[in-house]
């Protein structure tokens, strides 16, 4: 059964992510490894103390020293650290790695992966896309047998974490056989990582693979059966990023909403003026709208209800709109110093910017509402 407001545990789990946040990465956080341009791009020990608070063991099930957890857990972690802007493998690793081998892995993958993940020692992340657009129904990397092995060939980007990465989960064409996803260890030879730092301070890599040779115990499910297992993947990522655009959202809302409330022209109070007044308003009513819709489409993929594919785009397309809308507005009423590098709202355009584009933006998961609906 889809539910569209939270119980008292997950409310609980609410307010102690955000209270740990706070503390512990405010937005000051992002800007002190931004302005020491940290090789790593996250603070260890802060993704360390996720584990002793569970966060990154949530996707992870009990056997595997994880928490056993849902979707909706991690949504509302996820939406707290888009309060934050705090940098953190939580999405590609506890999210995105964690339910995939989960649900997908053999025994020996589980066991060698997923303990590692919930106590915050390894990072996972999946290298899908190949495009300046996220597209990954057109996947050109090659997994050609080799003997008893497969040879890796092609290139992968906008991969979240991957120069820290310890495993990638690729998605290769394997001819005959259609799409398949390998568990490779970064050490692996032939592959090269090149660290990018995305426009809002995160990190992202290249992936290049040059003849990677990995066996048949590396593949993530069955020969021939990534296509399913990625649109699911791909979906539990998209409504965690829904949740995060939600939680970005509503805090630049509520820091503007502070703003007019003191900021004065012509001896009044920028609140007071209608205009804005009705701007605020209409902006209240888009982020309400959309919580609705992403804890709806939460709560269908962690059902894996029949709808779940057409929510989950709908949520996300949603939030996309949502927030570039808070984030444009926030920068309006700011005035022009709403831009500069001394508020925190560029901060959050930015990383809004990056989260629409990550797994699909508002037009292409408008796309698949119309194609899943028949058109």
């Amino acid at each position: 059964m889809m539910v569209l407001v939270l119980d008292d545990e997950q409310r609980l789990l609410q307010d102690s992510v955000q209270i740990f946040l706070d503390e512990r990465a405010p937005v000051a956080h992002l800007r002190q490894l931004r302005d020491s341009a940290d090789a790593t791009g996250f603070c260890r020990r802060l993704w360390a103390e996720f584990a002793e608070q569970g966060y990154s063991a949530m996707l992870v099930p009990e056997a595997y020293g994880g928490l056993g957890l849902g979707v909706i857990e991690a949504s509302i972690v996820s939406e707290q650290l888009g309060r934050t802007l705090t940098p953190s493998p939580f999405l590609s690793t506890a999210v995105l790695g964690a339910w995939a081998i989960s649900h997908a892995g053999s025994d020996a993958q589980k066991a060698r992966v997923l303990p590692r993940v919930a106590k915050s020692e390894a990072v996972v992340t999946l290298a899908v896309d190949e495009h300046v657009k996220h597209r990954p129904s057109v996947i050109a990397t090659l997994a050609t047998r080799d003997g008893d092995d497969f040879r890796l060939d092609g290139r992968k980007v906008f991969v979240l974490d991957a120069h820290v990465a310890d495993f990638l989960i690729v998605v290769a064409q394997v001819p005959g056989h259609g799409l398949t996803l390998f568990l490779v260890e970064s050490t692996a030879a032939g592959l090269t990582i090149e660290r990018t730092s995305m426009v809002d301070a995160h990190n992202a890599g290249y992936v290049h693979l040059n003849g990677v040779r990995v066996g048949t115990d590396s593949v993530l499910g069955f020969i021939g059966g990534g296509a399913d297992l990625l649109e699911k993947a791909l979906d539990v990522g998209s409504v965690v990023v829904a949740a995060q655009l939600l939680g970005l959202a509503d805090e630049v809302f509520g820091r503007t909403v502070a703003f007019l409330k003191q900021r004065k022209q012509f001896d009044r109070l920028i609140g007071e003026f209608q205009a804005l007044q009705h701007r605020v308003a209409t902006l209240y009513c888009d982020i309400e709208l959309t919580r609705a819709l992403v804890m709806k489409a939460v709560s269908a993929v962690d059902a894996q209800a029949p709808e779940h594919r057409r929510l989950t785009s709908q949520a996300k397309a949603r939030a996309c709109l949502t927030a570039n809308t808070a984030v444009q507005e926030a920068v309006q009423m700011h005035g022009g110093m709403g831009m500069t590098d001394a508020f925190d709202v560029g901060l959050f355009m930015k990383r809004a910017r990056v989260l629409q584009e990550l797994f699909g933006d508002a037009a292409y998961h408008a796309q698949r509402v119309a194609n899943l609906g028949g058109y």
